[in-house]
């Protein structure tokens, strides 16, 4: 009912990640940044953490978006709740190997020819893996063998592990030492700043189609807002 009221062509607060709506506060432009430079770069794996609703999942969408356009290879991992052997499985496919043994070894060995070939042609391969704080310890070490697979002079696969802030509570434990010590590019995405608040719904609001000349909300039903939605993303 509200969106023929306000002239809307679609809900401006639905709760998927879609990358039409992404507003570039500044919090997730330092993000983006954060996770544009560790890949551009190579660094190896990027960790970016927030909280439940903060806008993780878009932002990753947006990347991959941005990506169609670059010399990048991409595989998404959304919700790894895999054994390990599924997890490389996973991984293989969503790159679009079509792999031939299913053993881990030969799995391993066939993503690695694939990101040999990528390189080769000067593509940089990136994974990926959202909802990162649910993967077991084991499943995180394997993801530290994979960042060993490199040449000489670069790391042939770049990894970014996108997650709640569990996923640095888990990375903190002793037996991922050697993956905390890998994670060469991090980054914690925060809550909106309150003077954006107003700025993110009039621009959901125009996205969705709306020609009001102003947000149809006073300056007390902002401070409404803000107050029970933390300027979490998804509460507001």
């Amino acid at each position: 009912m509200y969106q023929k009221y306000y002239s809307l062509k679609e809900r401006p607060f639905n709760v998927t990640s879609d990358p039409a709506f992404f507003f570039l506060s500044l919090s997730h432009q330092e993000a983006l940044s954060h996770l544009t430079y560790g890949i551009n770069e190579r660094k190896g794996i990027t960790v970016i953490s927030g909280e439940i609703g903060s806008g993780k999942t878009t932002l990753c969408r947006v990347f991959l978006n941005q990506s169609k356009q670059k010399k990048i290879k991409t595989a998404f991992i959304i919700n790894p709740n895999f054994s390990t052997k599924e997890l490389l499985e996973a991984i293989t496919a969503d790159f679009g190997i079509l792999t031939i043994r299913k053993t881990k070894l030969s799995l391993v060995e066939q993503l690695n020819r694939f990101l040999l070939e990528e390189a080769s042609q000067g593509n940089n391969a990136v994974l990926l893996v959202d909802e990162a704080q649910n993967l077991k310890p084991s499943q995180l070490e394997e993801i530290r063998l994979l960042s060993n697979l490199e040449t000489d002079k670069e790391k042939l696969l770049q990894i970014v592990l996108v997650g709640q802030p569990d996923l640095k509570l888990k990375l903190n434990l002793e037996s991922l030492t050697q993956l905390q010590q890998r994670v060469a590019v991090r980054y914690h995405l925060k809550p909106l700043e309150k003077e954006e608040i107003k700025k993110y719904i009039e621009h959901r609001l125009k996205i969705a189609g709306s020609d009001l000349n102003k947000i149809p909300f006073r300056e007390e039903a902002l401070e409404i807002i803000y107050k029970f939605s933390g300027a979490v993303p998804r509460l507001i």
